[in-house]
């Protein structure tokens, strides 16, 4: 078995002794009680800071814990700060696919829908804002299912509803077709959750590659799928450029 990671050892190392403390530490500080050189205890720091755990004061140089750490044990990015940085990006894919534009988190074991653009044909539409997706047969849920593990040990307690005749139930196909998400990197529907409606989704990440939600497009079957119900490569295309460039907003790597 390999041995353990030296520098995760070290960075716990630097966020224990920032808890401990009652103030802010300086390099020479941090370097000197882990009995690390300096310019090894600076890039640690930075990227601590670069993922948000830890803080530099811009007046005296010196370190402490950052707001980041609060968020662990409940959710890294809460449904209006995903919105918030994604809104500009979400406009812009409804504008280029002409088809609705939902973003979904996975909150509380389900799936909500947190932003929703309306298809820009001026046609009457209603609000999908704060709507509950099934996981297992929509495109946004099939991407969060793919990648959070607390989402997916609630579907996995719970009944999967046949909501169309294609809706998959059965839990092996599931499961492959979850790999082939992790795979290609997006996730599509056709007529799983409502007859004559299909879905293109893709992971939307925050540092250190962690998927926090999802945004995907919806329409007819037949603009978003060829007639072989396969769908097109340029829909998919422009869903995964937004995903991508949200995710570059948020300091994912690229």
């Amino acid at each position: 078995m390999p041995g353990p990671i030296q520098s995760i050892e070290r960075a716990a190392a630097v966020l224990r002794l920032l808890a401990r403390g009652s103030g802010r530490l300086g390099i020479g500080d941090i370097a000197g009680a882990l009995d690390l050189a300096k310019p090894t205890a600076h890039g640690i720091l930075r990227t601590l800071q670069g993922v948000g755990f830890v803080e530099q004061d811009p007046a005296t140089g010196k370190y402490q814990l950052g707001a980041a750490l609060l968020h662990l044990g409940t959710s890294y990015l809460d449904a209006n700060e995903l919105r918030s940085r994604a809104i500009n990006w979400a406009d812009a894919l409804a504008g280029r696919t002409g088809e609705s534009v939902r973003i979904g988190a996975a909150v509380g074991g389900a799936v909500v829908v947190v932003h929703h653009v309306f298809r820009p044909d001026y046609s009457e539409q209603a609000l999908e804002l704060g709507e509950l997706l099934p996981p297992h047969a929509t495109a946004l849920g099939k991407v969060l299912l793919a990648y959070d593990t607390d989402l997916a040990a609630t579907v996995r307690g719970s009944e999967l509803a046949p909501l169309t005749h294609r809706t998959l139930v059965d839990r092996a196909a599931l499961a492959r077709a979850l790999a082939v998400v992790r795979q290609a990197g997006w996730a599509g529907d056709t007529e799983e959750f409502r007859s004559g409606e299909a879905g293109i989704a893709a992971p939307i990440r925050a540092p250190g590659g962690l998927v926090v939600g999802a945004i995907g497009i919806t329409g007819r079957v037949d603009r978003l799928c060829d007639a072989q119900l396969r769908h097109r490569p340029a829909l998919v295309g422009y869903v995964l450029d937004a995903a991508r460039a949200i995710s570059r907003d948020l300091g994912a790597p690229h």
